[in-house]
């Protein structure tokens, strides 16, 4: 099946959002396109934009490579997107809140309850505990596919520590800097004020004992993580303090940051640091990164984490798999925004079905990320396929899988030129005490190898500016 292209129909006609931007393409001499892409690669690199690959043997930092031709979706196409965003994060944070409250989703028999008790990322800790205004996932990231003009699926939920939005920050910036006279062309809805959003969303959540005007930290494992430029960079545009674990302590269930004009309360911790580091005194005791005594204050109603501890109960794949019915369950309505069509290998129907067709199916880990333990059955070899086999016969249960969809294309400038690459989109949606915000667009990450794909950066994918147009 063709892919969709976002820029073209079928019979050469540009589409109406691309109107301007293919003009302009049209008469750019390709010396110009190299030179900006050029620039564009010298400006990150003076960023110091950068991420690490975790069991890269050279250990090297890279930078995630940046297209210069942006990705357009009309006001239309984007105001479908925001009202199923919205409509599926409340649904999220509905679900977590009864799977460690009433579990009347387990009741119900909407959801399997081996697949809450059975999850890796289920904490037990949270049975029973109440968080800050009712709200567990502050900031998702919803990933979005396209497959043709009409219809927008979700491809996953990140409801832990989502990453990315410092890219689409610095991507826009980008932009204007080198394409002043085709932003002037457009009516673009900004992106810049996600920061303002962020911080207004996280004071929005301070415990309800917080001062009027709260302190907010981010938290973070260290210079040596893959993300830290994230970490420092958004630290530094929210106007807080960025923080690791030696910087905090907690008296009487209390958590102070240590400052030199002596201990200061924290009220909000935006924490980029994993369930399992963030306590020694809770969960991993050889956790060097954590706090000791933070679950205490935690509990005591003193301070909010930011995703609360436990959301990755909502994000695995196979609770993917029963979204749809969480929305429906929870809300009374039906998802404005759909799921892959997806095999549940843990059903021996399903798993009778995988095992037949593996060679045009996509088979993912339940609890896999960044694109890897997955099967991408048309692009495998037949020892990869028996391989894959063999795992799912002898794990059904940490496997779905999915049709593999043509995912919509945007022109990119790669080595030959302007071509079609498949994209994905990451929106992220800001959950507070008082409102949902998203800000328009997000992270577009592209599969720049011919015929991929794979988006992942830690797989070759690169990103590039989102534009929505504001009309």
């Amino acid at each position: 099946m063709a892919a969709f292209d976002e820029m073209t129909l079928s019979d050469g006609t540009i589409r109406s959002a691309y109107a301007d931007l293919a003009q302009w393409l049209s008469t750019a001499p390709k010396e110009l396109l190299t030179h900006r892409r050029n620039e564009a690669e010298l400006l990150f690199r003076r960023i110091g934009i950068t991420f690490a690959v975790y069991g890269d043997k050279d250990g090297a930092e890279r930078l995630i490579p940046f297209d210069i031709i942006p990705r357009i979706l009309a006001a239309q196409e984007w105001n479908t997107l925001k009202s199923g965003l919205e409509q599926r994060v409340r649904a999220l944070n509905m679900y977590i809140k009864d799977v460690y409250g009433k579990r009347e989703v387990v009741r119900a028999g909407v959801v399997p309850e081996d697949l809450i008790f059975n999850n890796p990322a289920f904490r037990p800790e949270m049975a029973g505990q109440s968080v800050p205004h009712d709200v567990y996932v502050h900031i998702a990231g919803i990933d979005i596919v396209r497959v043709d003009a009409d219809t927008f699926y979700v491809l996953e939920d990140n409801a832990r520590t989502p990453s990315g939005v410092s890219y689409m920050l610095e991507n826009r910036e980008v932009t204007m800097r080198l394409f002043p006279e085709v932003v002037a062309r457009h009516r673009i809805a900004p992106v810049e004020n996600y920061t303002d959003e962020l911080l207004a969303t996280l004071r929005s959540i301070a415990p309800r004992s917080a001062s009027r005007d709260p302190v907010v930290v981010l938290l973070t494992p260290g210079m040596y993580n893959s993300a830290y430029y994230e970490h420092s960079f958004l630290a530094d545009r929210l106007g807080i303090e960025i923080v690791e674990g030696r910087d905090l302590f907690v008296r009487d269930e209390i958590v102070y940051m240590r400052t030199t004009e002596g201990p200061r309360r924290v009220d909000v911790i935006y924490r980029r640091i994993d369930d399992d580091f963030l306590d020694p005194l809770a969960f991993r005791p050889d956790s060097a990164l954590g706090v000791p005594g933070l679950m205490t204050a935690y509990r005591a109603g003193n301070v909010t984490l930011t995703n609360a501890v436990g959301t990755g109960v909502a994000d695995d794949k196979a609770v993917y798999s029963y979204m749809p019915d969480i929305v429906r369950f929870f809300l009374g309505e039906e998802p404005i925004l759909q799921n892959v069509p997806t095999h549940r290998c843990r059903e021996p129907e399903a798993l009778a079905y995988v095992l037949d067709n593996l060679e045009s199916l996509v088979v993912k880990e339940v609890s896999g990320s960044g694109g890897y333990g997955m099967l991408i059955g048309p692009h495998a070899s037949k020892a990869e396929i028996a391989d894959f086999r063999a795992k799912l016969k002898a794990h059904p249960f940490g496997y779905i899988a999915q049709p593999t969809l043509a995912l919509s294309t945007c022109p990119c400038y790669v080595e030959e030129g302007i071509a079609p690459r498949h994209v994905d989109l990451r929106p992220f949606v800001l959950t507070g005490s008082d409102k949902v915000r998203i800000v328009p667009g997000g992270l577009t990450r592209v599969a720049l190898k011919q015929g991929s794909l794979v988006v992942n950066s830690s797989q070759g994918g690169g990103t590039k500016d989102t534009w929505v147009l504001d009309r």
